[in-house]
């Protein structure tokens, strides 16, 4: 019975698509801008899917789990997305619960969300991956829990300044552009790579 609830088709598929964002995640320096933030937009979507249908179970030995991403390891991958966004890692958020003291919108980071959605979703893969099917029932009701009271909230906030610099009216003409002018004959001074043989 607990075989077929750890091994279901939904945990499974949360943990391929946790797999897919947290690989992305430790390879941000090895890819540019524009390509980091165009495969964020696709697979955070999918990551915020995937975990509304974890079961809604609550265990108790969910407490006890212990924690995998180290600090160092936080800071380390925090540092290097906050480095590749660089100005645009910045952005004001209105639903952090702070707001409600606040008479003004608060100053987030997308990078720090991002880091914070990573270190839920890593430390589930490194529990599941062991095999251990109490361990990972209980990791997996621990991710939810945080899903549902954390890092899902985070996901949607971060997702709003992703989407404009990817797609918004000032998105940067980046290296990847000019590589393209040859073939979409741009012009335009304010180009801002919106083709969709860019995109897909």
């Amino acid at each position: 019975m607990m075989n077929q609830q750890v091994y279901s088709k939904d945990i499974v598929e949360f943990v391929t698509v946790g797999v897919e964002y947290c690989s992305l995640i430790e390879r941000t320096s090895e890819l540019s801008r524009r390509e980091f933030n165009l495969n964020l937009v696709r697979i955070l979507p999918l990551l915020y899917l995937k975990a509304t249908l974890l079961p809604a179970e609550e265990i108790d030995e969910a407490d006890d789990l212990e924690f995998y991403v180290t600090e160092e390891q936080y800071e380390y991958l925090r540092g290097a997305m906050s480095k590749l966004f660089g100005e645009s890692d910045d952005y004001l958020e209105v639903f952090e619960a702070d707001m409600a003291y606040s008479d003004t919108p608060l100053a987030a980071s997308v990078s720090e969300g991002l880091a914070d959605i990573y270190q839920d979703v890593r430390d589930l893969l490194e529990i599941y991956r062991l095999g251990n099917e109490e361990l990972s029932q209980a990791a997996i009701c621990r991710c939810r829990r945080n899903f549902v009271a954390y890092w899902g909230q985070k996901l949607v906030n971060v997702m709003r300044p992703l989407h404009a610099i990817c797609f918004g009216e000032d998105t940067e003409c980046d290296d990847e552009c000019a590589d393209h002018e040859s073939h979409h004959h741009c012009d335009d001074d304010n180009c801002h790579c919106h083709h969709e043989d860019d995109l897909f």
